[in-house]
């Protein structure tokens, strides 16, 4: 029996599982003379040469009605090992993505609109690379869904073999995404391909914002490349993983043509490890008009935004005020305890063109004064907060610990240790600790969407005013949210989405309306397993 990453991490530990030719990076220092040792120069793609992607949308293969009448969409996905052209010189690359892309199809439906998502895991045994199994486990990142449908850890779906994923869709507009989740092996699953996006429309935020093509998916991510061209792997002491190459949408710093109106960007940060500061070329600002849990209450100008692993922004930038034959550059200005190389420091390229367009469309040059004032997370109020929680996040003894605990802690009880147990509909605040000035930490809470109180007594970012369900906690930083724990009972993770922290071991459970040893009619280990495939695997 292959030994479990944790004896390996116990054992001593190892700077990179396999890096395959990408030689590792000094430890807590940035990096910005030279690439990692791996890919030749004359392989590296030069920004801004190759065209912008756009993401295929899925359709559903079905509609149905529910038992009370709402409209269920069905879709499926497949999970396959596949190749793509990302670098120059006819160079390919394998990855593991869903439906054979990378990013996966985008989801779109509407708001009360339920879905199941069948996923059918047709992958390898073993990733090839790093030798971590095939097995999966999906997670909808920001959607309120029942445990056994939330991508819980452990709940792993074996190749040859597939689950149906019900998703209620409650939430008003909103950016998901959805990617893997497996216990021990995420980091790598998720670099290896296996992320895309999932938005939920409504009524309001279809007729106030930009739809269609101006409506645009960005997901951004970093990448490590071989010398013949595949994924490196480096996890540079299970401190986390930095590229050299910036991905959007699965090109290497694409451009992108723009007509001259506005354009309403949705930004996903994909990345392993790597954090970004994001701002125009110009110096021009930006307006931001949501986070992770959907609008924003009104909308927040910005010239910059800190944009960490997992996070969701959705911006709009008005390039009519630019000429035709424009280049509007988004550039990275980095942060702290990242490792940066020769052209991270820049994203895409925006070409504005003269091309025509619809202008009956209010949205092309009209953005809204307010968005979301009732938002339930955004309205919570600290006298409304019946108890106040500390959760600590720190490196102890080689492993990622919150509170001093561990992943292994949770499933060595038999997944009954929680590190919290609000009781249902409980309003409370979290207090989210980093005592390191070596690392930052996004910490994710499952199942609901906070609102940032403060960072170390001071208001939070301008572009943090709207509902989240990730925090940037910074090196020696306290972050205060206040959260309510509905709309479900039942245990849900929190963790740190640092793919590799996570992995080693910084992640933990809480219950909501459950206490140990209870019944649980919802048990993300056994209320919905997966079920052997007889779809031929091709």
């Amino acid at each position: 029996m292959r030994p479990s990453r944790r004896d390996i991490l116990k054992a001593g530990g190892v700077g990179a599982l396999a890096v395959a030719g990408a030689a590792a990076l000094p430890r807590g220092a940035m990096v910005g003379a030279k690439t990692p040792e791996g890919l030749a120069a004359v392989n590296m793609p030069e920004p801004f040469q190759a065209a912008f992607p756009t993401p295929p949308v899925l359709r559903p293969q079905q509609i149905t009605r529910a038992a009370d009448g709402a409209v269920v969409e069905h879709f499926e996905v497949i999970e396959r090992s596949a190749t793509a052209r990302i670098l120059p010189n006819g160079l390919t690359t394998n990855f593991w993505g869903y439906d054979s892309v990378t990013p996966g199809p985008t989801i779109k439906i509407h708001r009360n609109h339920k879905s199941i998502v069948r996923v059918r895991n047709h992958l390898p045994a073993t990733n090839p690379v790093t030798g971590t199994e095939g097995t999966t486990s999906v997670h909808l990142h920001g959607s309120p869904s029942l445990p056994q449908y939330d991508g819980y850890a452990s709940d792993i779906t074996p190749p040859g073999f597939y689950k149906d994923y019900h998703y209620p869709n409650i939430e008003q507009a909103v950016t998901l995404w959805y990617h893997d989740h497996a216990a021990e092996h995420t980091s790598e699953n998720a670099y290896y391909g296996l992320a895309a996006q999932y938005h939920i429309h409504d009524d309001f935020e279809m007729r106030v914002l930009p739809q269609g093509e101006f409506d645009v998916p960005l997901t951004v991510r970093d990448a490590l490349f071989t010398a013949n061209g595949n994924l490196a792997w480096d996890d540079n002491s299970l401190s986390g993983l930095w590229g050299d190459v910036i991905l959007v949408n699965g090109a290497a710093w694409p451009r992108m043509r723009v007509k001259r109106r506005i354009y309403r960007f949705r930004t996903l940060v994909a990345s392993i490890s790597r954090s970004f500061q994001f701002q125009l070329n110009d110096g021009d600002p930006v307006t931001m008009v949501a986070t992770d849990g959907g609008l924003m209450p009104r909308p927040q100008t910005v010239s910059s935004w800190r944009h960490n692993v997992a996070e969701r922004y959705e911006f709009m930038v008005d390039f009519s005020q630019y000429q035709p034959g424009e280049r509007v550059v988004l550039n990275n200005l980095s942060n702290p305890n990242n490792r940066d190389f020769p052209n991270t420091d820049v994203v895409m390229a925006f070409d504005v063109t003269d091309e025509p367009f619809d202008k009956s469309d209010p949205t092309w040059n009209t953005i809204p004064d307010v968005l979301r004032p009732e938002d339930p997370a955004m309205n919570l109020t600290e006298s409304q907060s019946l108890r106040t929680r500390r959760l600590e996040f720190r490196r102890q003894h080689g492993e990622w610990t919150i509170n001093g605990e561990t992943w292994a802690d949770v499933v060595n009880s038999n997944f009954q240790q929680v590190i919290a147990d609000p009781g249902f509909n409980d309003i409370e605040i979290w207090e989210l600790v980093n005592k390191s000035g070596g690392w930052f930490h996004p910490v994710h809470i499952h199942l609901l969407e906070f609102q940032i109180l403060d960072r170390d007594g001071a208001p939070p970012f301008d572009y943090e005013r709207g509902p989240k369900d990730v925090a940037y906690v910074g090196e020696n930083e306290t972050v205060r949210a206040i959260m309510q724990f509905a709309p479900h009972r039942g245990r849900y993770m929190v963790h740190c989405h640092n793919l590799v922290h996570e992995d080693h071991d910084m992640m933990h459970q809480f219950s909501v309306g459950w206490k140990p040893g209870q019944p649980d009619p919802n048990d993300p280990m056994t209320a919905a397993p997966p079920r052997p495939d007889n779809l031929p695997r091709g």
